[in-house]
């Protein structure tokens, strides 16, 4: 018997996946809102009942986060998003300006690819299927291999849930036999239009690099700023909250805290009030020779891990009820690992002296994270609008980092796929929606004459055009606040045109005198009296 090697199997998974997946989007474009929206509700249903499931899945899987969190994900994911969502129109005429005469028209893009992190697998695994749906696309995705099963669970549990409720077969699809050959394949499969990238910076650039539109998102390293006029006790709280969160395993959490030189002692006193153990520089280096390999990437076994179970592996002693691991920086880049990207319990923490050594700290920071979030925490309003100046989609304030930039403590929708604009080499800025996910099609009824538009429109006057015979039928509009009272911007019948007043003179009837004309009738007129008319117009308007 014939065995045919792990590769080769998975890449013809993907093939076979992709033309199902493609006749299932032919399908679904086809469907209604309401049949649509039935199905979304159906997986929404089916997500929540497994919540916990999925996340003790993921849990035993990865080894990351913490159940209870990743349920509330996997519920952020459905229920809020659906919440979110549900009165999106996503099918037909979705917007329409009866002044303007414009409809606009909404379109599946077709095929999506949904790549899968290991830290959100199955929360991202409901959030893509859903979004997939709504927009009318069929979607195949391809796990992180670390978290295979309890992705590969989840786009099951979506794949029924949507038939179950009326949706093609095939509608939602995952690889079984994850490998960077299968991925590589799916990326660049005909059937696939469109690819939803959450994931590394290496297979975000990957997917970028296929050929076709990507919705990636890059590396965050978010600084939390405490401002003078903050509530510290509140900040810090919120902070706190987002940082223990899934033990920091989503990508918008604070990295970073950065306070001033007046409110340095409160807000250390605070943090260590809540469970903050502040590292000596010995105990930081052990920590950051843990967590950190070739340079400044992160050792995935340290990824979403309590305080405590980094401490033990470095051999530092902390108290039971450590929350996070601080350490004090000094500066940003080679040399500072803490001030990189860390999807853990641990912070670097920064003090400067005011909010302008604030500004150009934080836009430091961001480079190693450049386009995602930052927050703040501040009562002054003029320091919220210096801060949207900064190189950052999200820009939140008053709020925990993980569940703000994700929407759950904000207004922002609900998604697990956060865009990082041009800063981050990506093609949106936003939280990704159903709206990222169709084509728009534009309607537009003629509002204005085609053949007289150039001669309606009162704003285009160019008299040099005088010189050029046929130009727009050589108008030339006399300007505002001169005698003339003729217009030269209506086309008139040889018998019009005599009536009508208009000469054959250097000015117009008013500003000159006035040469004979031809006679005019709407009689028929041969070539050559044809040529002197012409002849004559145009002497006329050059001023022979």
């Amino acid at each position: 018997m014939q065995t045919i090697d792990y590769d080769l199997r998975s890449v013809q998974e993907v093939r076979d996946l992709a033309r199902k997946g493609q006749i299932a989007t032919e399908k679904l474009a086809t469907y209604t809102e309401e049949q649509v929206d039935h199905i979304v509700r159906n997986m929404v249903r089916v997500a929540e009942e497994n919540a916990v499931m999925l996340a003790q899945m993921a849990v035993e899987e990865t080894g990351f986060g913490k159940v209870a969190d990743k349920t509330y994900k996997n519920h952020m994911a459905s229920t809020l998003l659906y919440d979110a969502i549900k009165d999106m129109k996503t099918v037909g005429i979705i917007n329409e300006d009866p002044i303007n005469k414009t409809m606009d028209v909404a379109d599946p893009v077709g095929l999506l690819m949904g790549i899968v992190p290991s830290t959100n697998p199955t929360s991202t695994t409901i959030f893509k299927a859903i979004i997939a749906v709504k927009s009318r696309n069929a979607i195949v995705f391809s796990p992180h291999p670390s978290a295979a099963k309890c992705s590969g669970k989840a786009a099951e549990l979506m794949a029924q849930a949507a038939v179950e409720a009326g949706a093609p077969e095939n509608t939602v699809g995952c690889i079984s036999m994850p490998s960077m050959p299968a991925t590589n394949e799916l990326m660049h499969c005909k059937e696939v239009k469109m690819i939803i990238a959450t994931g590394g910076p290496g297979m975000v650039k990957a997917a970028y690099s296929a050929g076709k539109p990507a919705l990636g998102v890059g590396a965050g390293n978010s600084p939390a700023y405490i401002e003078r006029s903050a509530n510290v006790k509140q900040a810090v709280t919120n902070i706190i909250a987002s940082k223990t969160f899934d033990y920091g395993t989503i990508c918008a959490s604070e990295q970073s805290i950065v306070c001033e030189e007046c409110n340095k002692e409160e807000v250390i006193r605070e943090l260590k009030a809540q469970g903050a153990y502040f590292m000596s520089p010995e105990e930081t280096e052990k920590v950051c020779k843990l967590l950190f390999k070739n340079g400044h990437a992160m050792n995935a076994k340290f990824v979403g891990r309590s305080p405590q179970v980094i401490a033990s592996a470095a051999g530092i002693q902390i108290p039971e009820n450590t929350t996070v691991l601080v350490g004090p920086q000094d500066g940003v880049g080679e040399g500072y690992p803490l001030s990189y990207e860390k999807l853990t319990t641990v912070l670097a923490f920064y003090v400067v002296k005011d909010w302008h050594e604030a500004c150009d700290l934080s836009i430091q920071l961001l480079q190693n994270g450049i386009g995602h979030t930052m927050s703040l925490h501040t009562e002054d309003r003029n320091i919220v609008l210096e801060f949207t100046r900064k190189p950052a989609s999200r820009i939140l304030v008053n709020t925990g980092s993980s569940m703000g930039g994700t929407g759950g403590s904000t207004g922002l929708v609900p998604s697990f796929t956060l865009g990082c604009g041009t800063w981050g080499g990506s093609s949106t800025s936003e939280n990704v929606s159903p709206m990222n996910l169709i084509n728009i099609k534009k309607v537009a009824y003629g509002i204005k004459p085609a053949a007289t538009m150039a001669q309606d429109d009162q704003t285009f006057n160019h008299p040099e055009l005088a010189s050029i015979p046929g130009a727009y039928g050589n108008v030339v509009r006399q300007p505002q606040g001169t005698s003339c009272q003729a217009t030269n911007s209506q086309y008139l019948s040889p018998s019009q045109y005599q009536n009508s007043g208009i000469s054959y003179s250097v000015g117009c009837n008013s500003c000159g005198a006035a040469n004979n004309a031809p006679a005019a009738s709407d009689e028929g007129i041969d070539i050559s009296q044809l040529n002197d008319m012409i002849d004559a117009l145009v002497k006329a308007l050059r001023g022979e």
